[in-house]
């Protein structure tokens, strides 16, 4: 199986992917919201979710609730939250092993800008060139100096730099955070000769904020979203995949994603 095929499970023939994020249990704390990720997987797949980012437990427990859908695997790993950050993630998952396990991608950081942007670049860079023998694509999570903040951490040029790297190192898929209005985050979709998907962030925004920023992404040229927390930690995580989905492959407008969510 080559890598055009293996994407086209994860994007539908417009181009474009409602990617659920459900992979944060690997280094951070998901409970009680995600206590039971089969149903959540099951009831978003139905929904209208295209794909999944996926941990490999997920992957290995679930994969019937998975319904068909895409799953991209997160592949790096081998630190959490309780720990004292001062070490770089690690690729913990072989492109190989992936394969063997289904995924139809794998996930990785990429952090330039970062204390440990050489060994993070480096494992992108080389889990790329050997997934791709695998006809594997490979999503690139670019995040301007990762998680360790800084005033241009996320300014919309370093957040273009970042995902234009990702690219020239072979990514096929690159996730990152919308740049905050529709003229950058069209720079940036020009720019970056592969589908960006928009992420959702550690916070919680309001049901509004959330599908505007979506609607703005996706006018500006962006393939999709790969958002989880807001999500899955919604009271009725089946209706906002219904919402989000209608802007994405139907242009819909935000007053009509709100009419669907309530």
């Amino acid at each position: 199986m080559n890598t055009k095929h293996r994407m086209n499970h994860i994007f539908q023939p417009d181009g474009r992917s409602l990617i659920l994020a459900m992979d944060h249990g690997g280094n951070f704390n998901v409970l009680p919201a995600l206590k039971n990720p089969e149903k959540i997987i099951r009831q978003c797949a139905a929904a209208g979710a295209d794909a999944f980012l996926a941990t490999v437990g997920m992957l290995d427990k679930f994969a019937d609730s998975f319904m068909g859908k895409g799953v991209i695997l997160r592949v790096d790993g081998g630190v959490s939250h309780l720990g004292a950050r001062d070490k770089a993630m690690k690729i913990v998952v072989t492109p190989e092993q992936a394969v063997a396990m289904g995924a139809d991608s794998i996930i990785t950081m990429s952090f330039p800008g970062s204390v440990f942007e050489n060994e993070v670049l480096t494992n992108l860079s080389r889990t790329i060139q050997e997934a791709h023998r695998w006809g594997l694509p490979v999503t690139a999570e670019a995040l301007p100096r990762g998680f360790e903040g800084g005033e241009d951490a996320r300014s919309p040029e370093n957040i273009i730099f970042s995902c234009r790297q990702a690219v020239e190192l072979g990514a096929d898929i690159v996730k990152t955070e919308y740049t905050g209005d529709i003229e950058s985050m069209h720079e940036l979709c020009e720019s970056v000769y592969a589908p960006v998907v928009i992420l959702g962030g550690s916070k919680k925004v309001s049901e509004r904020k959330l599908l505007q920023d979506i609607h703005d992404a996706m006018q500006a040229g962006a393939a999709g979203v790969a958002m989880g927390r807001n999500i899955w930690g919604h009271e009725t995580p089946e209706k906002y995949i219904s919402a989000i989905s209608k802007i994405i492959h139907e242009d819909a407008s935000v007053e009509l994603a709100l009419k669907e969510l309530n």
